[in-house]
């Protein structure tokens, strides 16, 4: 499947800077994207292949000389390459232009933002989205979540074992080859515990004590599965001081189908059985608006108090805030909560997600919306 938006991103960031970084989870589709972006004539390096490792023992020597597109893949594996992509891009006349693949965060790849400042833009490339797939896939996407493999298994039966694969994989290769010396069984364990706090303030002191660690290394553990794209963490919204308000973050699996992979739900029949349904749902609503709205970390958060005021989630855009609560229910109404959430944020709108397909007034300002509706409507609230 061509995914001519991201297609059509990277040619505006290039309009933009000589180097562009497309960074998302292993797996979601970054090579394929690169080989769609790119033509015969684009040169690609394969880090996780040993010869072209080899071809670029000495950087310099191997690309200061080439001409047009040239793509680098899994760039984590050798980070100091950014320091030589810096002086050729700097250099006058250059004729060629960089695409750069990883599957780490900014965070994880510090070299690029301090050596490529001004130089680079980035893309963050999620799995498949309800707005690429169209709204007659939303079940089977929240079923299995976007991993292109995942999603395009024969049956449920090959999705699940994919997917199983995949977790293994990740532990026990991928987070070594960052650099971490984390026993793999001892972060399964941690990531299995956080399938039990998906939609929940992330309470580290009290993981720790289950797990036998310090709260410091379980924040740690969360950092890396945050860097890797397998865990969302939501920042709380505390403007407000006169309150006494929630100030930890909230967490969110990314990928609805690596949830279900460790919540041990194999098919829609076994998930909608589920205690942790609702939460699976809503979650993964709250990840396909983010998606669709291109919201930037910074622009996201969750508002709650310690009084059981709450909001799932808040865009702030623009100078602009629009506030959002995901229900699977098929009648969503008014609550209390969301009144005083209207009021205390001074939200500019409220919309209440739900899996319906209409959309209807609660309340001046507040209105619900399917979340099929939403998606096809393309999101456009700031428009």
């Amino acid at each position: 499947m061509k995914r001519l938006g991201f297609i059509q991103r990277i040619e505006h960031a290039f309009r933009v800077t000589p180097v562009v970084a497309i960074l998302g989870p292993r797996q979601c589709g970054k090579t394929t994207l690169a080989h769609q972006f790119g033509d015969s004539r684009a040169i690609y390096f394969d880090l996780e292949d040993e010869r072209d490792l080899v071809k670029l023992d000495d950087p310099f020597l191997t690309l200061e000389s080439l001409k047009g597109l040239v793509v680098i893949d899994e760039i984590q594996r050798a980070p100091d390459l950014f320091k030589t992509l810096r002086v050729l891009v700097d250099r006058p006349g250059r004729k060629s232009r960089f695409l750069i693949l990883g599957s780490a965060s900014r965070d994880l790849i510090r070299q690029s933002s301090e050596t490529l400042a001004g130089r680079i833009s980035y893309l963050e490339l999620t799995p498949f989205s309800c707005q690429e797939l169209g709204e007659k896939n939303i079940e089977k996407l929240w079923v299995r979540g976007g991993f292109p493999r995942s999603f395009l298994a024969s049956s449920s039966n090959v999705s699940a074992a994919w997917r199983m694969e995949y977790v293994s994989t990740f532990l026990e290769r991928d987070i070594p080859a960052l650099g971490f010396r984390i026993p793999f069984r001892l972060l399964r364990r941690f990531w299995t515990m956080l399938a039990h706090y998906h939609g929940q303030i992330f309470n580290a002191s009290e993981i720790g004590q289950s797990l036998g660690l310090a709260h410091t290394t379980v924040r740690h553990y969360l950092d890396i599965l945050c860097g890797t794209f397998m865990i969302r963490q939501l920042n709380p919204w505390v403007e407000n001081m006169g309150k006494r308000l929630v100030k930890s973050p909230k967490i969110y699996f990314r990928d609805s189908g690596i949830l279900h992979t460790f919540l041990e739900t194999a098919d829609e029949r076994a998930l909608k059985f589920h205690p942790k349904v609702g939460s699976s749902w809503e979650g993964f609503a709250l990840e396909e608006v983010i998606r669709s709205t291109q919201a930037r970390n910074e622009e996201i958060f969750f508002w709650a108090t310690h009084n059981q005021a709450e909001l799932d989630l808040l865009i702030s855009r623009e100078n602009r805030r629009i506030g959002f609560e995901f229900k699977r229910t098929s009648s969503p109404h008014l609550t209390r909560s969301m009144q005083i959430a209207l009021k205390d944020i001074k939200l500019s709108e409220l919309i209440v997600i739900f899996p319906g397909i209409d959309e209807f007034p609660l309340a001046p300002h507040v209105k619900a919306i399917g979340l099929k509706k939403f998606i096809s409507k393309r999101a456009k609230i700031w428009a």
